[in-house]
């Protein structure tokens, strides 16, 4: 699974961080998220999803 963060769409809600600590990291100027790597250990997949799901910007995309 890989993964990406539409920079253009996400409004640094947070979200996703919270979801998955391990996979997205926020930016200290502006808050908004990137995915730290984009291909994702299995482990971490369904928390992956569950940050999918609580984006409001709809800014994370599954690859």
């Amino acid at each position: 699974m890989k993964v990406r963060v539409d920079p253009d769409r996400c409004q640094g809600h947070t979200l996703c961080a919270m979801a998955a600590p391990d996979v997205f990291e926020l930016s200290d100027i502006d808050g908004h998220a990137t995915a730290i790597d984009t291909e994702i250990p299995e482990d971490l997949e369904e928390n992956v999803r569950e940050a999918v799901r609580s984006c409001p910007e709809q800014a994370i995309t599954i690859l």
